[in-house]
């Protein structure tokens, strides 16, 4: 593959798992589509100012699911605002700044933050390792991402 190959394979698979996290119909299909573009061992974290909680990906998935489709959170969606790849070989990292929207208990909400995914090449193409991520509260705002 050509570095815009891996590139677009690599985009493609970070739409799609933003897209996963859309209320409405099909979010059960979309968020089990996610299985197919981790790894089956990898780790994702979930930081924002507090203790790292550690999650394998079926343990990733279910409360998403949950609580994208019983009601409890609804017009929800998140997206990546920005982001830059990294590529070196078979291993790549996405650092992206998101923004989300929706309505939980009838009240509006925003909010925004980081993720970083990172990714290795497998025979079956560009698959997620792991995910982690950390959300703007007082006295954390993002940055621009700036390219070096």
């Amino acid at each position: 593959m050509t570095i815009e190959e891996d590139e677009a394979a690599i985009a493609d698979i970070v739409r799609t798992f933003f897209a996963a996290f859309t209320s409405g119909t099909e979010c059960a299909a979309r968020l089990d589509g996610l299985r197919q573009l981790f790894l089956p061992e990898a780790v994702i974290v979930r930081t924002c100012g507090g203790e790292p909680v550690v999650y394998g990906v079926d343990g990733f998935i279910a409360p998403r699911r949950e609580l994208l489709t019983n009601g409890t959170l609804t017009d929800f969606r998140e997206w990546e605002e920005s982001g830059r790849t990294e590529i070196f070989g078979d291993i790549a990292q996405r650092f992206s700044v998101y923004a989300k929207a929706g309505v939980q208990d009838e009240a509006s909400f925003t909010g925004r933050g980081m993720k970083t995914l990172q990714f290795v090449r497998t025979s079956a193409g560009w698959r997620i390792s792991a995910v982690a991520w950390d959300d703007e509260r007082d006295g954390l705002m993002i940055e621009p991402i700036r390219d070096r």
